[in-house]
């Protein structure tokens, strides 16, 4: 059985329930055993579980990482409550994670995200965003290993998928963006789920849908260059410009340096000149 080694006990029921749901992952991933460490605590702003709730509606890419990790904590530190069966607890650990760059660090903090969106889903009327902040969160822990990504395809894709069914809009087209990149990278059949023409739908789905988010752009650009070449150059171009609008744009915290470097490796391979040169 999988062990949890929290460094903290003044978490014991919920220390518990994750641990218990790292046994249950451990069949499917194997998860680094102990929690990630949350230093400098005690200089977060008090406040209940309801008041975090309302305070948590508008946790995005741009949150301070901070403030991300006093809510993590104020959720450990409680006891079970209805804010724990909701998809709140694992999209913070994504949100944590993704910005994360120290893989063993990331691991944890997605792997926590797994589990909480496990328990999450024992009861929970918000299945659509808990299956794909689970699959997000999935993604994120695997990443580094690739016997263990592989092995995990099917889930993800298979959470992804009940996603897309059940909640499309979560993260602004979240599912069907991720899951159009999953069908772009991943190894075409008999030896994967790949399938460019898909992810092609799915991201122009989310580009149509859900315009507003930089990612949508970006990603449709990147299927459509791989998939169709330089028969979709201008289209590519378009959405590369919209893109860098949309960064410039919004409250993207220090996402907005990632996906801008994405945009500028595209735009090298696409031989495309539509961005400002790095440092500009």
């Amino acid at each position: 059985m999988a062990r949890i080694a929290h460094r903290d006990r003044r978490f014991p029921s919920i220390a518990v329930c994750l641990a218990s749901l790292a046994a249950l992952a451990g069949c499917r991933f194997t998860l680094v055993e102990d929690l990630y460490v949350l230093d400098g605590m005690e200089a977060c702003e008090k406040m209940s579980l309801e008041q975090l709730a309302q305070k948590a509606r508008g946790y995005d890419h741009g949150t301070d990482s901070f403030e991300l990790k006093c809510a993590l904590s104020a959720l450990r530190d409680a006891q079970p409550a209805p804010i724990h069966r909701t998809s709140l607890p694992a999209r913070i650990c994504y949100l944590l994670a993704d910005r994360t760059p120290a893989p063993t660090s990331r691991e944890r903090l997605a792997a926590e995200g797994v589990r909480w969106a496990e328990i999450a889903l024992e009861e929970t009327r918000e299945e659509g965003p808990v299956r794909y902040f689970l699959a997000a969160n999935l993604g994120l822990a695997v990443y580094d290993h690739t016997a263990l990504a592989i092995k995990n395809l099917k889930r993800i894709s298979k959470e992804l998928e009940r996603a897309i069914e059940l909640s499309p809009g979560v993260d602004q087209g979240g599912p069907l963006r991720v899951m159009g990149m999953l069908l772009l990278m991943a190894p075409p059949w008999p030896r994967g789920i790949g399938d460019g023409e898909r992810a092609c739908e799915l991201l122009e789905r989310a580009v149509r849908e859900y315009p507003l988010h930089p990612l949508n752009h970006i990603f449709y650009a990147q299927a459509l260059w791989e998939v169709e070449e330089e028969e979709a150059e201008d289209e590519v171009k378009e959405h590369m410009r919209r893109g860098l609008e949309l960064l410039d744009q919004g409250r993207w915290g220090d996402a907005k340096q990632r996906w801008t470097k994405l945009l500028q490796e595209l735009a090298k391979e696409a031989n495309a000149n539509v961005l400002p040169p790095p440092g500009s």
